[in-house]
């Protein structure tokens, strides 16, 4: 059960995180290539988003 949540809380970062990088005057690739890169990699991805790309983005 945990587990689940613990999906959804991700699922709803990834997606909030991906509306952030698409509203961002970034290239095209640029964009899809972080898309892919916090679906997959979820939490990691959410965390160097987060604490490190975001502001230099």
């Amino acid at each position: 059960m945990i587990g689940i949540i613990l999906w959804v809380v991700g699922l709803i970062c990834c997606i909030w995180c991906i509306k952030d990088v698409w509203a961002k005057n970034l290239d095209t690739v640029v964009k899809i290539l972080l898309t892919i890169a916090l679906l997959c990699f979820s939490w990691i991805g959410l965390g160097v988003y987060y604490f490190i790309l975001k502001d230099r983005l």
